[in-house]
C-alpha cells in the first residue's frame, strides 16, 4: 500500500492523530445527516489535496462507517495512484457513457465504476480516462444522478476535486456536496487567494465549513509535549 496513507503505515503517530481529530470535527459538523457529500479542494496544484482526502477518507472508515471517494480531478487525478488501483473505469466515463480498452469491456452498471480499496468500509471511484471537457461533464445530470445513487450506499462521499484557483470544476461541484473544506499550504498558500477561493464557493451557492492547513513545520519534540503520544523522529508532512 502507498506510504501516503499515514494511518495505514503509521497510525500511533501525531500525523495520524490529526486526522482523527479533523475526521471527529467533521461527524460532529454533518452528524444530523444520514448521508454526507463533501468536496476537498485547495487553491493551488500540490498544496496536499489528495493526501488530505485520502488519509480522511480512511479515518472515517476506521469508525466503521461506509466510506467512498470520488476522484473529481479528471485532469491530472491520483487517487488511483495512491490507493494502487486503475485510473479507468472511472468519472469520466461514467459521465460521458464512453469507455474504450483494448479488452472492448462492457460496463452495465455502477458496480463496474467503484473499485475497492484494502481498506475495509473505503471505496473510490478513479478519475477515469483524460477528457477533453472536464467541466462540461461535470455539469451533466449524471454527475448528480451518481450522487443520489451512491448515498443509497454510502454513509460519506468524499471528492477530491481540482484546485479551484486553477479550473472551474470544484466550483461546478460546490453547487451539488453539503460542504467544502479548502486545503492551504503553510508559507505557500497566500491569504487573499484563499479568501477569493473561499468567496467564489459561496457566490455559486456552496457551503465552505473549514480549511486544513497542510505542511506545517513541527519538531517531535514539539509533537510529544501536545500529544499524549509522540513520533520518535522529526514529521514533516510533505505531500
Amino acid at each position: 500500500m502507498n506510504n501516503e496513507l499515514v494511518l495505514l503505515n503509521d497510525p500511533r503517530s501525531p500525523i495520524s492523530e490529526i486526522f482523527r481529530t479533523l475526521r471527529t470535527n467533521i461527524q460532529f459538523m454533518s452528524q444530523s445527516k444520514t448521508s454526507n457529500t463533501l468536496l476537498i479542494t485547495s487553491t493551488n496544484a500540490s498544496e496536499g489535496k489528495s493526501w488530505i482526502t485520502s488519509n480522511l477518507a480512511m479515518a472515517i472508515s476506521q469508525t466503521g462507517k461506509k466510506v467512498i471517494i470520488i476522484d473529481g480531478d479528471m485532469r491530472k487525478g491520483r487517487l488511483y495512484h495512491i490507493f494502487e488501483r486503475y485510473q479507468k473505469p472511472g468519472l469520466s466515463n461514467y459521465l460521458s457513457g464512453v469507455y474504450d480498452d483494448e479488452k472492448e469491456t462492457v460496463l452495465t452498471g455502477l458496480d463496474d465504476y467503484i473499485q475497492h480499496t484494502d481498506v475495509e468500509n473505503l471505496d473510490i471511484i478513479a478519475s477515469g480516462n483524460i477528457p477533453p471537457n472536464p467541466s462540461e461533464l461535470l455539469i451533466l445530470p449524471q454527475m448528480g444522478e451518481l450522487l443520489n445513487d451512491l448515498k443509497q450506499i454510502y454513509d460519506y462521499i468524499i471528492i477530491d476535486g481540482t484546485p479551484c484557483g486553477l479550473v472551474t470544476d470544484s466550483l461546478i461541484l460546490s453547487r451539488i456536496v453539503d460542504s467544502v473544506v479548502i486545503v492551504a499550504s503553510s508559507k505557500e498558500t497566500k491569504k487573499k487567494d484563499l479568501q477569493r477561493i473561499t468567496d467564489n464557493i459561496k457566490n455559486v451557492g456552496g457551503k465552505v465549513v473549514g480549511a486544513v492547513l497542510n505542511k506545517v513545520e513541527m519538531s517531535a519534540k514539539k509533537y510529544e509535549k501536545t500529544y499524549y503520544y509522540g513520533s520518535s523522529s522529526s514529521s514533516k508532512n510533505s505531500k
